[in-house]
């Protein structure tokens, strides 16, 4: 069965024994005198031996394990065992269930509008407004189906369109909603809201003293067993890339009604799985482990922050609760690396911890846009993963560049501006027919601070050369001219999706600096950054009349060899990849 999400390998072990690659299809070779592949084959492959007394030890370790190499694949089931697939669908049975509206598909603004800030009409908190942003979000997009097998599409993508990601809603009363403060559990076949616990209203009043009013926020888990079913160990990096997709799709349905949307970051991973009633174990291979909240509000704000005083988390761990999760398979496999990898980059409670640091740029007033692409409704419920591209396509250099523009960090526009920190993510571009643009390898630098720490981490015969065709607001610059097809097809595991698409994209990660300044649990934040960036190049993949897809399967240590970066060593590498889309 096709599952219609991100593109991944299932790669029989008997193969990988076999060593499943063709040397002789890098084109490079003789071109740049580097044979990539052989190189990667003469390194031995190594993972860091590291004590486990460090969370960030453990991150490291996890890291290392959990890379695909040409030799062999990071660990996983070795075969699927449906009779153990997880329900993709989680439900709380004995909680009230709320109905939420289903809107009319072109009752919404145009996307491009939507991408421009302060062109929105701002909508008042209402059941319709957050039956809007659920409908843009999370909620079902399509079913299909396949002989007598069906299942469901999303519109916040997932890879093998497994969802791990559950969403949340902690909000006041709202008419035809709730007529006290509540938290619900979002249940996507229904499109309703399962009320799990009301709030006394002295309780969210102070849970709520530093937001503006109205304010709701979204929570998102996952639960880690529904990714390592197909994918093993690897599978924790999913679950969070797939958060990134998530709080990206918030941040563009907030948008559509005229909100801003911000991650509140200071509370801890523990306090997050108290507010969210997630605490509690479901049973330890299917329990949800907390990942983030979102704030959304209608209007500018100064600095924000959920209160937690002790007697607000006591009176959470205190609510009655409602509901008993669902059993979501009849068997499970233990895999030990995820809850220790999930305990080492769990966040303590903190405040202002990006206080000092740079954030992206401010774009300033940006004209409100409409290519006649579509509403917003429309782009993000046909967003579809690729399963196949077409080798012959190809795209205009001004609509290349148009994708470009839509991932580059602004503090003003969704959905980046949900993101506190420093952008950490850049892409190289294996640029493959784009009218007007050389074929070659490529480097968008998001942050332009970063410019000179990229350089002097990448292999030094790079060009970074502007192009003449790239526009002057565009960070865009060409390492090397040539035909990039078969690179970009062995080091996305052989996946001849990214050389037959019209470029491919390594979401390139700024890794050790913020790992070492803020934390092992910034590990998270790395893959939901390249998420959101994913979510980005979906949806402009749509708008151009294209289609696109992520990538979960890659050689780790290969790509970082083709670039020249540090793979497997001691010390923190500076850059690493994470994620690759075409």
């Amino acid at each position: 069965m096709n599952w219609g999400g991100r593109q991944d390998c299932m790669m029989p072990w008997s193969r990988l024994a076999a060593g499943a690659h063709d040397p002789d299809s890098i084109t490079w070779r003789q071109r740049h005198g580097r044979d990539i592949l052989s190189l990667a084959r003469r390194r031995k492959d190594t993972i860091l031996e590291m004590p486990t007394a460090s969370d960030l030890d453990t991150v490291l370790e996890y890291h290392q394990a959990t890379k695909h190499h040409f030799g062999r694949y990071a660990r996983g089931p070795g075969r699927l065992d449906w009779a153990t697939q997880p329900d993709p669908f989680r439900r709380y049975r004995g909680a009230p269930l709320v109905a939420l509206d289903h809107p009319a598909a072109g009752d919404s603004p145009a996307y491009d509008t939507v991408l421009s800030a302060g062109h929105v009409t701002v909508q008042p908190l209402t059941r319709r407004t957050i039956s809007d942003l659920f409908y843009d979000s999370l909620a079902l997009s399509a079913w299909k189906q396949a002989g007598g097998t069906q299942w469901a599409l999303r519109v916040n993508p997932s890879s093998g369109n497994l969802h791990p990601t559950e969403g949340y809603l902690l909000c006041g009363a709202v008419e035809g909603l709730a007529p006290e403060p509540f938290v619900a559990h979002y249940a996507p076949r229904e499109h309703a809201l399962e009320v799990r616990a009301s709030v006394a209203a002295d309780i969210w009043k102070s849970l709520t003293a530093h937001l503006p009013s109205p304010s709701i926020v979204i929570g998102l888990a996952s639960i880690y067993w529904r990714e390592a079913w197909k994918y093993g160990e690897r599978a924790f990096r999913y679950c969070h890339l797939d958060a990134g997709h998530a709080v990206a799709a918030v941040a563009l349905a907030a948008a559509g009604i005229g909100w801003q949307v911000v991650m509140l970051d200071d509370p801890g991973t523990r306090q997050i799985a108290h507010l969210l009633g997630v605490d509690a174990p479901h049973g330890a291979a299917e329990r949800e482990r907390a990942d983030c909240l979102l704030a959304l509000y209608p209007q500018d704000s100064g600095e924000m922050r959920l209160d937690l005083p002790g007697e607000v988390m006591v009176a959470f761990k205190d609510l009655a609760w409602q509901g008993t999760p669902n059993v979501l398979s009849r068997g499970h496999v233990d895999w030990p690396a995820i809850d220790a990898v999930s305990r080492a980059t769990a966040k303590p409670p903190s405040q202002g911890v990006y206080r000092d640091a740079p954030g992206a740029v401010q774009s300033g007033v940006v004209q409100a846009q409409d290519r006649g692409v579509g509403s917003l409704r429309e782009i993000v419920r046909q967003r579809r993963s690729a399963v196949g591209m077409d080798p012959g396509g190809r795209i205009g250099r001004d609509a290349f560049f148009q994708i470009l523009r839509r991932t580059m960090p602004a503090r003003d526009r969704p959905p980046f501006a949900a993101l506190p920190w420093t952008p950490a993510v850049h892409l190289v571009l294996f640029v493959h027919r784009v009218d007007g643009l050389a074929p070659g390898l490529y480097c968008l630098v998001r942050d332009p601070a970063q410019i000179d720490d990229l350089q002097a981490a990448m292999r030094d015969d790079f060009a970074w050369a502007v192009p003449d065709e790239a526009p002057a607001d565009l960070p865009l610059y060409r390492l090397l001219a040539g035909d990039a097809r078969d690179a970009a097809r062995q080091l996305s595991c052989h996946q001849e999706i990214a050389s037959d698409g019209v470029f491919a994209a390594a979401m390139i990660t700024r890794f050790g600096p913020p790992l070492q300044h803020l934390g092992a649990w910034f590990y998270r934040r790395l893959y939901w950054e390249c998420g959101a960036v994913g979510q980005m190049l979906y949806l402009e993949a749509e708008a151009a009349g294209v289609r696109g897809t992520g990538i979960g399967c890659f050689f780790d240590d290969p790509v970082h060899e083709l670039l020249g970066l540090q793979t497997a060593a001691a010390d923190l590498p500076a850059y690493q990849s994470l994620y690759h889309f075409t």
